[in-house]
């Protein structure tokens, strides 16, 4: 007599939508296509810290939990999504200071221009006559790196009197550091300042005084490192735990370095070398070299993020009138330029280039160039067509 298994035929048709199932699913995109994740070789403990300050840079706050009463941005990811740059309408105003002496107007807001409000309160406007200048939030990605490379490195590729007559006079700002931060090993002090590596004119020393500051002046948020409410500037109850803070310092420091794609292809290598012909090479170095770092992962390792971390002049074209530090007005810092081709995802489709966003291409950012930079600037004019065309597809590839 046959037996019959009412079940079997169920779990078949399972079994077999199941496998349909898993081959139509999408993979995720490749590693080269996005800009957040890890780096690799995190301990367990470390992979779960990463997570925790993941989730942290994502929190939306409202009044409810800290947020304002004056602010720019709800979160940090709203400023930096999917971890790259800003959009914008995500753009921070900086303002109040017009050389070394320092921010004049601190007492009105500065150094940064809330212009958002929870309800029952004013946003800030521009001091009438404060100097400012527009600042587009950076991609975060590969900051670990940046941050463990050490002072005499950083120093060994500054020549700011232009030594050896090449034009480049690449030099750091100085900054005042913070009570509440743990110098790193190897930090060089001159007149009690040390070297500020972050930020567009490099005023932060490190991660944890960029993030403390970011809480303060972005979201109205203080916390152990800056208990100052921006409203009032009265000393206040920190409303964001200084774990949470650390977590997202990890967080940042452990972001995974962005991965050039196309690297064989022979446009982009043909493009990477007319890079460094014009002389674009002396400013965005090729590659660099960490130190040590508690971060095991981190430690002396080689990476690729065509800066050298030193303000240059970059002329008349791109000064501001506004400066942090001992900057002035018309120098920036080198901006990375890995992860550069992924700018779009985070832009909403458009590139949105230099340190406020004017330059929509790759190639309007390279004409924007001046000072140190003009004879690069000229030499990219005297290329062939295809000359340009090829380090414009070098330039995304990064």
């Amino acid at each position: 007599m046959k037996k019959y298994f009412p079940y079997v035929g169920l779990i078949a048709s399972i079994i077999f939508l199941l496998i349909s199932c898993d081959s139509l699913i999408p993979g995720g995109p490749n590693p080269d296509e996005t800009l957040d994740g890890p780096i690799d070789g995190l301990s367990s403990e470390e992979q779960l810290q990463f997570n925790r300050g993941d989730a942290a840079f994502a929190e939306v706050f409202t009044a409810s939990n800290g947020l304002g009463p004056v602010f720019v941005a709800t979160s940090c990811a709203s400023c930096h999504a999917g971890d790259g740059k800003g959009h914008p309408f995500t753009t921070l105003t900086r303002f109040g200071q017009f050389d070394s002496t320092g921010n004049q107007y601190l007492p009105q807001g500065g150094p940064q221009l809330q212009h958002r409000a929870i309800p029952g309160y004013n946003p800030e406007s521009l001091p009438a006559g404060a100097p400012f200048a527009k600042i587009l939030p950076p991609a975060n990605t590969g900051l670990g790196f940046l941050d463990a490379v050490s002072d005499a490195y950083i120093m060994s590729n500054a020549d700011p009197n232009d030594a050896n007559g090449d034009g480049i006079s690449g030099r750091s700002n100085w900054v005042s550091v913070p009570g509440y931060l743990s110098l790193r090993p190897g930090t060089l002090i001159v007149n009690s300042k040390c070297i500020g590596r972050f930020g567009k004119k490099g005023a932060a020393y490190d991660l944890l005084h960029q993030t403390a500051n970011a809480y303060n002046q972005d979201m109205g948020i203080s916390s152990e490192y800056e208990a100052i409410d921006t409203y009032s500037h009265q000393a206040v109850t920190p409303e964001v735990s200084s774990e949470t803070v650390n977590d997202v310092v990890f967080y940042l420091k452990t972001l995974k370095a962005p991965i050039q794609r196309n690297q064989n292809d022979p446009d982009v290598i043909a493009g990477k070398n007319i890079f460094s012909m014009i002389g674009c090479d002396k400013c965005h170095l090729l590659q660099m070299q960490t130190d040590y770092s508690p971060i095991a992962a981190l430690s002396y390792k080689t990476f690729y993020p065509y800066t050298d971390m030193l303000l240059h002049d970059m002329g008349p074209g791109l000064d501001d009138g506004y400066t942090e530090g001992f900057a002035l007005t018309s120098e920036w810092k080198t901006p990375p330029l890995w992860g550069l081709g992924l700018s779009k995802i985070s832009q909403g489709g458009q590139y949105y280039l230099m340190h406020d966003g004017r330059a929509l291409g790759i190639e309007a950012a390279i004409l924007l160039h001046g000072g140190e930079s003009q004879s690069s600037k000229n030499a990219y004019d005297l290329l062939s067509g295809t000359d340009q065309t090829n380090l414009i597809k070098f330039l995304e590839s990064l």
